[in-house]
């Protein structure tokens, strides 16, 4: 099992993750769950944007030693840009929180855990 502690974080950076879990949760994106459940446990990251902006992210790198790898490859850029200009529609889509948007087996909940001051979300 990984269990890890929070980050320790400054008082902005702990309002700014205040800020994001909130908004995820009025949105049923996350759940908050009780401590003694049996999952995997990361910390939450705080990227801030150049513009000030800031997303909430999951530190995952333990959970590598637990994955497959993904033996697919990725398609070259200039073949992808190549098949972008033949295009007849182009579209795009809010990749900031269009990841929430997936859906989750209830199996992988528990290894996409995070802790913070706050508590225990997945």
């Amino acid at each position: 099992m990984l269990r890890r502690p929070p980050y320790p974080e400054s008082l902005q950076t702990r309002k700014e993750i205040e800020k994001h879990i909130n908004e995820l949760l009025e949105v049923d994106v996350i759940r908050k769950i009780g401590h003694n459940e049996i999952v995997k446990i990361t910390t939450p990251v705080l990227i801030t944007w150049h513009d000030g902006k800031s997303r909430l992210c999951g530190d995952f790198t333990a959970l590598n030693n637990y994955t497959k790898a993904d033996r697919y490859t990725i398609p070259r850029i200039p073949y992808a840009l190549e098949k972008l200009a033949k295009a007849k529609y182009i579209t795009k889509m809010d990749c900031m929180k269009g990841f929430h948007h997936n859906g989750i087996k209830p199996n992988s909940m528990k290894i996409l855990t995070m802790i913070c001051h706050m508590g225990i979300y997945e």
